[in-house]
This record gives C-alpha cells, sequence and structure tokens, in this order.
C-alpha cells in the first residue's frame, strides 16, 4: 500500500481511536473530507486492519465520477443542434474513456484522494455547464438550482485537495464575470454573491482552524509538514523550479502516461487540444467552451505548485527519470475522456448509421488499445505505489514481526508517522500507542502537561515497550534511562530501529 494512503486511513482513524480522540486528530496540510468519509467505513477494526474501509470512499466516488462524465458530455451535445443527435453516443464513448483507464481503476482502490476529489470536480462542471445553459435561456431563476449544486460540490472539493481551491477561484472568477456583464439582472447579481459566499466559506474555515489551533493560519503551507519544509528535508530533485513552461511540460507529461504507453500519449493530447478549438471556433456553446477551459485548470494549478511550491512530479523518460507525484496527472482524464467525447460526437453527426458506428468503433478500439499497452507495461500509478512499499517493507516487516512476539494488550510510545501501517496491519489499536499527535498543537513550543512529552520524559509510567526509528522524534527525545534495549533492527537502505522495554523484562513476553 502507498505511504500516503495509509496515513489517510490511520488519521482518520484516529479521530475516535487515540489517546486523546477528537477532531484535532485530523491534523494540518492535508484536507479533512476524506478523513471525516472514510471513519465510517474503518470503524470496524477487520476493515481498518486490512485497508479495505479507506477504499470505499475511492470506490464510490469512482461510480459517480464515471456518471457525472456521462451527464456532462451528453449535456454540452444535447445542447447543440448539430451534435444533439449523437450526444448519447458521445457520453458513452467519454463514460468508458474514464472508466476504463488502467491508472484510474487502480486509485479508486485506495485510500488516495484523487478519486475523490475528481468526482467533485466533475459534478461541480456539470451543474456550472448546467448553469450556463439555463442562463442562456434569459431566465435567471432557472440557474438557481445548478449554481447552488455546482457551489455544494466545490465546497467538497476545497475540503479534499487544494486544487479545489484554484477550481473555485476558476469558476468563482467566471460567475463575477457574468454578474458584472448582466448588471441589470438583479437575480443572477444576489446569485452569484450568494456563490461566491459559498465557496469561500471551506477556506476560510480551514485557515481559521489552522490558526486557532497551531497558531498560524498558514501551517498547511509553511509548517514542518508542508511540502515545501519535507522538500528541504528530503532534498528531492524539482524538475521545474521557478521555471512554468518545464513544470507544465512534466505535468502534461504525467497525464499523457496515464493513458498510453511511451510516447504514444501525444494522440491523447492532440485530441484535447482539438476537442477544445472546437468548442471554442465551431460549437461556440458557452457551456461547452466553459467545460474544457474549467477541465485544463488543472495544467495551471500544478505549473504554478511545481514551479514556486516546491512540490516534486517526477516522471520515468525524464530528469530525475523517476516516479513520484505520478498520479497529479489524472487530473486531467475528464479533459481527455470528454474530448473523446465530443470528437466522436461531432464526427458522427450527420452521417449514415454505419459510418457513426464505425467511427465510434475506431474510437473504443483506440481507447482499448492504448490502456492495454498501459496495462501491459504496469500502470505506472500502481508502479508508483510499488516502489513506495519496496522501500519501506523491509524496515516496516521486520518491526511488525518483532512486536508482534511482544504481550498482546502492551502500550507503545512510537513516532506513528511514517510507520504507522505496522500497528495498522497488527490490529493494534491507536489509544495503546502514546505517538507527537497527542500533543496538543496550540501548547508551543512543549507541551509540560501532556502526555507525550510525560511519556518521553518517563516512559515507565506511560508505556511497556518504546519504538524509536533513528532519527526521529522517540530516538531524539526519549529518556533512555531506564530503558531495555531488546533488539536493533536493520534494514537496507533504511535508518536501524530500536525496541526498549520500558519496565522490568519479566514483564515483557507473552
Amino acid at each position: 500500500m502507498h505511504g500516503d494512503a495509509t496515513a489517510h486511513i490511520n488519521i482518520a482513524r484516529r479521530v475516535f481511536d487515540s489517546l486523546t480522540p477528537g477532531p484535532l486528530q485530523l491534523g494540518t496540510v492535508w484536507l479533512p473530507l476524506p478523513h471525516l468519509l472514510m471513519i465510517p467505513f474503518i470503524w470496524p477494526d477487520a476493515l481498518w486492519q486490512s485497508g479495505i474501509g479507506g477504499a470505499i470512499p475511492s470506490m464510490i466516488a469512482y461510480v459517480l465520477g464515471v456518471a457525472g462524465i456521462f451527464r456532462l458530455v451528453r449535456g454540452v451535445l444535447e445542447s447543440d443542434a448539430r451534435t444533439r443527435a449523437a450526444a448519447t453516443v458521445g457520453a458513452w464513448t467519454a463514460a468508458f474513456a474514464y472508466a476504463a483507464n488502467p491508472n484510474l481503476i487502480y486509485m479508486q482502490t485506495t485510500a488516495l484522494t484523487e478519486t475523490l476529489y475528481l468526482v467533485f470536480f466533475i459534478w461541480a462542471t456539470v451543474y456550472f455547464a448546467e448553469f450556463l445553459r439555463a442562463l442562456g435561456t434569459q431566465q435567471s431563476d432557472d440557474g438557481r438550482g445548478q449554481l447552488r449544486q455546482c457551489a455544494y460540490c466545490l465546497a467538497c472539493a476545497e475540503l479534499t485537495r487544494y486544487d479545489g481551491w484554484f477550481l473555485a477561484a476558476v469558476m468563482g472568477a467566471a460567475v463575477l464575470a457574468l454578474a458584472v456583464r448582466r448588471w441589470g439582472d438583479r437575480t443572477l447579481q444576489r446569485m452569484a454573491l450568494k456563490f461566491l459566499l459559498g465557496i469561500a466559506v471551506a477556506p476560510v474555515l480551514w485557515l481559521a482552524y489552522n490558526a486557532a489551533v497551531y497558531g498560524n493560519a498558514l501551517e498547511f503551507a509553511s509548517g514542518p509538514y508542508s511540502a515545501k519544509a519535507i522538500e528541504q528535508r528530503v532534498g528531492a530533485p524539482l524538475p521545474g523550479f521557478h521555471n512554468l513552461w518545464v513544470a507544465a511540460s512534466y505535468f502534461l507529461k504525467s497525464a499523457q502516461v496515464t493513458l498510453a504507453a511511451g510516447n504514444w500519449g501525444r494522440f491523447w493530447l492532440a485530441g484535447a487540444v482539438a476537442a477544445t478549438v472546437l468548442a471554442i471556433w465551431v460549437l461556440r456553446r458557452r457551456a461547452v467552451v466553459a467545460v474544457f477551459l474549467v477541465f485544463w485548470s488543472p495544467l495551471a494549478f500544478y505549473a504554478l505548485t511545481i514551479s514556486y511550491g516546491s512540490v516534486p512530479l517526477h516522471v520515468p523518460m525524464w530528469w530525475p527519470f523517476a516516479v513520484f507525484n505520478q498520479r497529479f496527472g489524472l487530473e486531467l482524464l475528464p479533459l481527455f475522456a470528454g474530448a473523446v467525447g465530443v470528437l466522436v460526437a461531432t464526427g458522427s453527426a450527420g452521417r449514415k448509421p454505419k459510418q457513426a458506428w464505425t467511427l465510434v468503433a475506431v474510437a473504443v478500439a483506440l481507447i482499448l488499445a492504448s490502456y492495454a499497452f498501459v496495462w501491459k507495461a504496469g500502470p505506472l500509478c500502481w508502479q508508483e505505489a510499488a516502489k513506495n512499499w519496496e522501500i519501506r517493507r523491509g524496515m516496516d516487516t521486520a518491526v511488525q514481526q518483532a512486536v508482534a512476539g511482544l504481550r498482546p494488550d502492551s502500550r507503545f510510545l512510537m513516532d506513528i508517522g511514517e510507520h504507522v501501517g505496522v500497528m495498522e496491519r497488527l490490529g493494534i489499536p491507536l489509544r495503546r500507542v502514546v505517538n507527537p499527535e497527542n500533543h496538543r498543537p496550540w501548547k508551543r513550543p512543549a507541551d509540560p502537561d501532556g502526555i507525550w512529552e510525560h511519556a518521553l520524559a518517563d516512559p515507565g509510567r506511560y508505556v511497556d515497550y518504546v519504538i524509536a526509528f533513528q532519527g526521529d522524534l522517540v530516538d531524539h527525545d526519549v529518556n533512555r534511562t531506564n530503558l531495555t534495549l531488546l533488539t536493533e533492527i536493520h534494514a537496507l537502505g533504511r535508518p536501524p530501529a530500536r525496541i526498549y522495554a520500558a519496565r522490568p523484562p519479566q514483564n515483557h513476553s507473552r
């Protein structure tokens, strides 16, 4: 399992399974909605221990995303008389291109947040397009419900990934421009004001939460667990740093290789460009144009975050010839799927049935061939997760085996940040693990009355065993005066781990 997926599952678990349970266990950096949605599914120990519970929201999102792509493409095509007859065929083709993507199929089996974000992204675009079509009837009231639903989806997207903040800004700017353009329409202005206030609530609440709990409204962006701080500690290569063109090129490449092996993804990119040109200069429907511009927006967001946000994105065919954060490229999948649907529908429109179905069959065959080569090579999102586990497996497995031999009702002192999967796979409740998340973050620089600090100062009073990974917080701060070293664990390429007994030796075995 990918390390981030394990972390997401256990952030959700900590909300109710911790020495200090509650909403503050949601932490910072990662937004809260994915973890809140996981809680009902990881409440049963078996679903938490297996990791299946954490994937259930992604699986539901995958199905809803397919439905959203179908509704979106059919709706925008039906709005134009030239493509109305082929709208359903185009919508089914787009839905197939989205649903059959190998990388997305893998991602929806994980607790990672991309699949969940995509469903909010798609449905926000669905309602936004329907609002624009209703607005075209010159009756603003007709679009009230669609704009409200769009705001709900955007709020969910904003609470899922920071990409949603950029998406909300794009749609908010579009609605504001419409309201200014139709200045005399008081109904539209009221709708626009409510929409803008609605999409501002989620970011404001998150900033307020960070300010109240961490003393820094931008803790998620500048704190010790932010992308920038992690990059400074790890020193990962940053292709595209302070270069928007290079950053955009890496993101586009990552999107292409989620669709096809080698350089064949360029044909998908060419199709997306062709469909965008077709929408702007041929179809010229406001809703169609808006959909494509919104679907291109992740390119601008990731160009900015890679270039100026210290977010690394690596693709295997370009320096540094590795796979890292490859899943970001999936955010252009709605664009590529929608483009295929539009191209099929416009190509089929006005043709004889035999010719139209031949075109559809060719499109489906090309999609299948493209995805077949991805399956053959191995979806890169899966490859990244496999390599991530390979790095952690030796140490995690060895520590897991050592802990499994200890008394089953033991309590532990451990920095769970990187190795929480050990406890998850063993089924050891997190309320039996004293960890840094038990520190009250608003107490700075230390919490003299906190259980975390007390356990570090006198482990024997609070826990049976101490697990220290070289260089982590436990290793750095624990009082070893009365600890007994039980075992030292080494794994290739990883700092050693040490397990100490915090209480007399006779109590340490089963």
